[in-house]
């Protein structure tokens, strides 16, 4: 077998045809789904899409093989911009596109962008692992972890220094990116009627009707 065919629970662990190739995949069944999202409510595709066909659905890879930079990032955000504008009824501007990605608690729909999780769910899983790491390459001779040298150098040049014990929680590696996004969608903000549109939205549990289920005999209908 091949490095890069190498696999472990089904997870590639390097980039190449293999990883690829699973990517590939990804990107069939999101835009399978996406094409089947729009003959339900829009309510119900949002739920949807969030929580089972968007970043949750790609999460196990994105922590396990190092995808930063890869193509497929790309065409799986551009399937995810294209199926929230019809659940918005609206064509979304660049801008408008990552605040819609940002997390709800942060003036978001909640439908994260892979690519800006890529760098944190890696390093988060590799800090977490890392002691592990170490006992089962202990005895090998060149067993530097490449990758995550190379993700914490950039992490470090967008975000700043790197605490000496890598924390292990992805919220860590994942919030500068978060309030870099939120100040730029804050900062493209000029009307009045649009900052209070914001501020509205900033305030705390404004966005729990996004995670309301729509069952209409408990009252709840969309």
């Amino acid at each position: 077998m091949k490095i890069e065919d190498a696999t472990q629970l089904r997870a590639h662990l390097f980039p190449g045809p293999a990883l690829d190739k699973a990517w590939d995949k990804r990107c069939e069944d999101l835009a399978r789904a996406v094409d089947r999202l729009s003959a339900i409510n829009s309510q119900d595709a949002l739920i949807l899409l969030r929580s089972s066909f968007s970043a949750p659905k790609v999460l196990h890879l994105l922590r396990c093989c190092p995808s930063v930079g890869h193509n497929s990032l790309a065409k799986f955000d551009a399937l995810l911009r294209r199926s929230i504008q019809p659940i918005t009824n609206s064509d979304l501007s660049d801008i408008q596109w990552i605040q819609a990605s940002l997390p709800v608690k942060d003036v978001g729909l909640g439908v994260r962008r892979v690519s800006s999780l890529a760098l944190p769910a890696f390093l988060a899983s590799a800090a977490s692992t890392l002691p592990l790491q170490v006992d089962i390459l202990a005895e090998c001779a060149n067993s530097d972890n490449d990758f995550l040298q190379t993700y914490l150098s950039d992490w470090s040049t967008k975000f700043g220094d790197i605490p000496d014990v890598l924390p292990a929680k992805q919220q860590f590696w994942d919030r500068p990116g978060v309030l870099e996004d939120k100040a730029l969608v804050e900062a493209s903000v000029h009307t009045a009627q649009h900052q209070a549109s914001f501020l509205a939205a900033s305030s705390q549990h404004s966005g729990d009707w996004l995670f309301a289920l729509p069952i209409a005999s408990c009252g709840v209908d969309s």
